[in-house]
């Protein structure tokens, strides 16, 4: 990418080229992209993002990573959040009902599609956008399950396989439904999301709760 002044011309120019560009990214994939559509969406000539990013694959990769900082900072705080629960009801169920809704209702979904379609062209994007992301929120799972099984509120042998059973029942399904989700289609009801949640949880609890 060209490294330019910090004009807050500049700034404006790039942010809004950014915004636009992953929603078209995200509708079109990388080959289909154009950045003549790019550029009438963000209100700047195609010349400006040339001048600020270089070419379509400097764009692409600029909002790529802007997406995986945007989901390590969402991230981070979710794990900050899990790391000082120390009750099962209502810390963790409340935790991980909003981690649900916050994946199946946000942008999360629509990032996860575009580096699953892109992942051949750009390989390196997945895998460090797992380790970023929902790794990092698995990884805290598995310790705050941990924690409070050393507290005698859960009976589990394998935190980290535990932490993977309570994302799946909580929002697995729900990530299926989303991913395959077409364009067209009406977004998640948070209605449902929270019910699938509830109950997932609940057969995490007849699994995994101290007895």
């Amino acid at each position: 990418m060209t490294e330019l002044s910090t004009d807050p011309r500049i700034e404006r120019s790039r942010a809004a080229i950014l915004h636009a560009a992953l929603d078209h990214f995200a509708a079109q994939g990388y080959v289909g992209a154009r950045l003549d559509d790019i550029a009438l969406e963000a209100r700047v000539s195609k010349k400006t993002i040339y001048n600020v990013f270089g070419d379509k694959e400097g764009l692409f990769r600029a909002v790529i990573g802007q997406a995986l900082r945007t989901a390590e900072d969402y991230s981070a705080r979710t794990a900050a959040a899990l790391a000082g629960i120390e009750s099962v009801e209502p810390q963790l169920r409340a935790a991980v009902l909003e981690l649900a809704q916050a994946v199946l209702g946000g942008p999360v979904i629509r990032l996860r599609r575009l580096l699953i379609g892109e992942l051949e062209r750009f390989p390196g994007f997945g895998a460090e956008y797992y380790d970023r992301a929902p790794g990092l929120v698995m990884r805290t799972l598995a310790a705050t399950l941990d924690g409070l099984a050393q507290r005698g509120r859960l009976r589990l042998a394998d935190p980290a396989l535990a932490a993977e059973h309570l994302a799946f029942l909580v929002m697995g399904a729900g990530i299926d439904r989303a991913l395959f989700r077409a364009p067209g289609d009406a977004p998640p009801d948070p209605a449902r999301i929270a019910a699938d949640a509830n109950a997932g949880f609940d057969a995490f609890l007849a699994a995994y709760a101290r007895r």
